[in-house]
Parts: C-alpha cells; structure tokens; sequence
C-alpha cells in the first residue's frame, strides 16, 4: 500500500508510437514490432487504466486517511481482516455469497448487477455430494 491521498488513477503516459517503431524510411517496422494496433496509439487506454485501477486508488485513499487518524495499526488491521474473511470456505453446490468481506470494503450499501445475477435459478442443478467429491479430489 502505497500512501496516497489520490482521488483519480493517474494517467498512464503511451506505450508505443510511430516514431519508436519506425525502420530506416521512418514507416512503422512491421517485421520487426508486429502488426500496427489503433489502440495503442488512441488515448483510450488511459481511460480504461483508470476505470480499471479506481476501486484500488479509493481503497488506497481510505486506507491512507485512517492511517492517519488512528495510527498505522488500522489499516494493518483491516488488511489482516479482509485476507481472513476473502479466505475463509465456502460450500461448493452453494451460491458464494462474502458479506463479510463487502461489509470490510465498504461495498455493504451498495447495490451491483452482481447482486441481482448471480442467482442459482438460471444455472443447473447441482449435487452438493459431486461438488463436495471434486473439492477434495475423491
């Protein structure tokens, strides 16, 4: 955990362009770097960086803000705790369900696709003893 008061990911800067892939003509290499890909060279990929890396930067955030307000063994603690909880067993043939662990990231008030299709009723019947079997290679 980095401590960081980051509210946005910060951007990424391009990986590629045309002036690090051309040959001797100053025309891209194809033999050398492969075929030519648009998404490198469009400023999309720093928009999806930073939806990608949001719920890691205001994690980071709010970890750093209670590091300061109670001392470095809050954050130790809840990290501790969410590794606890986000391992803990689930029955297999069951639908996983961590309350624990959305309770400890803050996402217990929210409300996501996730939670509305997930649901077991789309999905075959499952036996609870053929799963039980695959778990623990018998």
């Amino acid at each position: 955990m980095e401590p960081s008061y980051r509210i946005v990911p910060p951007t990424q800067t391009k990986t590629a362009s045309i002036s690090d892939t051309a040959g001797s003509l100053g025309l891209h290499d194809t033999l050398q770097y492969g075929i030519r890909s648009i998404a490198t060279e469009t400023r999309g990929a720093q928009f999806e960086n930073r939806i990608a890396k949001w719920e890691e930067t205001q994690d980071n955030a709010r970890l750093t803000m209670l590091a300061n307000l109670y001392g470095p063994a809050a954050p130790m603690r809840l990290l501790m705790e969410r590794q606890i909880v986000s391992a803990s067993p689930h029955m297999p043939a069951m639908p996983q369900s961590n309350i624990h662990l959305d309770i400890l990231m803050g996402r217990d008030e929210t409300l996501d696709p996730a939670d509305f299709f997930l649901g077991m009723e789309s999905g075959p019947q499952l036996s609870i003893h053929n799963e039980m079997e695959k778990k623990l290679r018998l």
